[in-house]
């Protein structure tokens, strides 16, 4: 009988050593294997969905430029739309909305940028027009090719939406909240037989067709507030959209992509589909950054730009721009990390543009105030003076979770004196909604703790907290009020007698 010396277990000698290692690798490797190979056959039952449901562009090919794999990629996004009075005519569909998207890693930030619909521009083969006549004279085709002589860079690839497909998309993601502006009404009244639409102002979930009503609204604003609010309802749905919810119901999107859309890639190999899947992945983790499109309402036919600032444009859509601003997000939060709250002193003086109006605040919301308690209501003693309160505000409503918890809310909304121009106040009992997920960074001011939420250099929210409810400001959709300005509406918010 083999008797060992010590209570402790046997050694391993060399050999067992390289046998229990060799074992070690094998097992790691049949396990990554496997875990390879289903997450394989995962892409591949996605392509074959995608194959199978998906409308090709026919005679796209021979005007998109083809690019290295990982290098950044430009697609183009056609919104197709056909009025009710270009139908009773027997027009055909105009591209209602015309939006580039740059996919490009490397930049931390995803560019987006809508082209206005009435830009004057050359369309080839049929001299000067408005942007949107391209498709109705070539379709995709005709478009590619005007884009990429407008803007001198390569398109290598195009997505042509049928709407129906957005709302229902919309709808399978299970709705996006989005902080409403101000009322959008519209009974079919006006000129050109535009869609019946009633929006109520205030943050609250859109669905399908009140979905597509917010972002082709386009009754008494121009171009430029439209491409705004196209561009903030895509980055709040791309913020509350996650990638593990678009993975998991990945089958039944691509069904319904396929049916309301025509793409160039719908015929595409394996591999050049895999290789966009996995730009586009990498893209969305980065936050997007709208680029303003520097041109001009010339006249109420046209909208133009210069040469030096298309040039202007193009070259921040390219680099994406963040250099100068705040950083990314992530930056950001490490920056919020490693310091307290910055405090920032009282001034005297109100930023140029605004004034006090605290007894027109007080009588403005004082309706609402009286009707209910669970939600203090707070209203900005300073306003830009060139606006004033817009006749649908204030209004008091419900709002419900994911959860479907009901919680108070508040809206007030302020012209800031432009054309399709509003901020506005918000509060709410619900403390954590989507909108106020990853601020930019915190300051100090009279006693309160604010959020603020950049977008490059400015101020597109600013939030603080009580212990019953939240309340933030809302910059205009194109975001014309100043830092200073926003900033101080925020501090003057009060509520009524104080």
């Amino acid at each position: 009988m083999s008797v060992f010396e010590g209570d402790g277990p046997p050694r391993l000698t060399w050999d067992m050593w390289k046998r229990f290692a060799l074992g070690a690798v094998l097992v790691i490797a049949l396990t990554a294997t496997a875990v390879a190979t289903a997450v394989l056959l995962q892409v591949h039952e996605t392509i074959e969905v995608f194959q199978r449901n998906s409308t090709p562009i026919p005679g796209i090919d021979n005007e998109l430029d083809k690019v290295e794999p990982g290098s950044p990629q430009t697609i183009l996004v056609l919104g197709s739309d056909r009025r009710y009075g270009d139908k009773k005519a027997g027009l055909p569909a105009r591209s209602d909305t015309i939006i580039v998207v740059r996919l490009d890693p490397d930049n931390k930030a995803t560019a987006i940028m809508s082209i206005p619909r009435d830009l004057k521009v050359e369309i080839p083969g049929y001299g000067t027009n408005k942007i949107n006549t391209a498709y109705a004279l070539g379709g995709p085709k005709l478009t590619v090719r005007t884009v990429k002589s407008l803007l001198n860079i390569p398109i290598s690839h195009v997505v042509n939406v049928n709407f129906n497909g957005f709302q229902r998309a919309v709808n399978r993601l299970g709705c996006v909240y989005v902080d409403i502006d101000r009322r959008y009404f519209n009974d079919r009244g006006g000129p050109g037989g535009y869609a019946t639409i009633d929006l109520k102002p205030g943050y609250q979930k859109l669905c399908g067709q009140d979905s597509l009503d917010f972002v082709r609204y386009r009754h008494d604003d121009d171009d430029f507030v439209r491409a705004a609010r196209q561009q903030e309802f895509l980055r709040q749905a791309k913020d509350q959209v996650g990638l593990g919810k678009v993975f998991g119901d990945r089958e039944e999107l691509l069904k319904i992509f396929g049916r309301y859309t025509q793409t160039d890639i719908a015929r595409d190999n394996d591999g050049a589909i895999l290789r966009l899947i996995k730009l586009a992945y990498e893209s969305s983790k980065n936050p997007i950054h709208e680029v303003k499109f520097r041109g001009q309402q010339t006249s109420p036919e046209y909208v133009e730009i210069s040469p030096e600032n298309l040039q202007k444009t193009v070259d921040e859509f390219i680099d994406v721009g963040l250099g100068a601003a705040l950083g990314s997000r992530a930056a950001a939060d490490e920056q919020q990390k490693r310091r307290k709250p910055k405090r920032i002193k009282g001034r005297k003086r109100l930023a140029p543009g605004l004034i006090t109006r605290k007894e027109a605040g007080e009588n403005h919301v004082l309706e609402i105030t009286t009707k209910q308690q669970s939600l203090p209501v707070y209203f900005p003693k300073a306003i830009v003076g060139a606006g004033s309160y817009h006749r649908d505000s204030p209004r008091l409503y419900d709002i419900y979770d994911r959860a479907k918890h009901k919680y108070r809310a508040y809206r007030i909304v302020l012209s800031q004196g432009e054309n399709g121009q509003y901020y506005g106040v918000q509060g709410m009992t619900w403390k954590a909604p989507p909108i106020l997920d990853n601020p930019t960074d915190e300051v100090r001011m009279r006693k309160r703790t604010y959020r603020r939420y950049f977008d490059g250099r400015r101020i597109r929210l600013i939030a603080w907290e009580t212990p019953k409810a939240v309340y933030w400001v809302s910059n205009t959709l194109s975001y014309k009020l100043t830092n200073r300005q926003m900033m101080d509406i925020a501090r003057s918010l009060q509520r009524v007698g104080q």
